[in-house]
């Protein structure tokens, strides 16, 4: 039995499965799904690869828990951000999209959007949607505060803008100008929440 350096088994198993999970995001972050195997994860951890079944069944349920774990993290930093742009809707919903983009140049996202198989693909999709409506959470107050009757809706269509400004990022365009123009889009389009239904197009 390896040497404890804990007050309790209890303890010395979180402390065993954090590493792992540590090890894992690290290889994700790399960008290749692939790349976290159990024997990958046990060397950087220095444990035996059998010891990696102990917390986690197998690969598909090890990838799904690293970005499960990512998410409080993240949607710590949209929170600090929405905080720290006052009470202001407009500002924190500017807030928020630049967070998010911020993490995307950090190179958080890359956990969830690394390049994986079909099977891997749906495991970090998993992980990957329950910490979306997570950070939803946040813009969805904006949006309730600045009188926006569907705002869960609303949030979903802004987060596009995120995305959009993600996808070019991605695609080596300048951060500034791409969080600059993003920003001040999504800003914009929440002066169509007063505006009223729009009527349909005469022909």
């Amino acid at each position: 039995m390896p040497k404890i350096h804990a007050a309790s088994v209890a303890d010395h198993r979180a402390r065993q499965r954090a590493a792992l999970l540590e090890a894992a995001r690290e290889l994700l972050a790399e960008g290749d799904a692939s790349k976290v195997t159990f024997a990958a994860v046990a060397r950087r951890t220095g444990l035996a690869r059998n010891s990696v079944y102990k917390y986690f069944a197998d690969r598909r349920q090890l990838l799904t828990e690293v970005v499960r774990e990512a998410a409080p993290h993240w949607t710590e930093r949209i929170h600090a951000a929405l905080a720290a742009a006052g009470d202001s809707p407009r500002d924190r919903v500017a807030a928020y999209v630049t967070a998010q983009l911020e993490m995307v140049r950090d190179g958080e996202h890359r956990i969830a959007r690394a390049d994986a198989d079909v099977g891997d693909a749906a495991a970090l999709r998993e992980g990957a949607d329950a910490a979306h409506r997570a950070l939803l959470d946040p813009l969805v107050g904006a949006l309730k505060d600045l009188g926006d009757d569907a705002p869960l809706r609303t949030a979903r269509l802004l987060q596009g803008f995120v995305n959009a400004a993600t996808t070019a990022l991605e695609a080596g365009d300048d951060y500034d100008a791409v969080a600059d123009k993003a920003v001040r889009l999504a800003v914009a389009a929440l002066d169509g929440l007063t505006a009223g239904p729009s009527s349909p197009a005469k022909t």
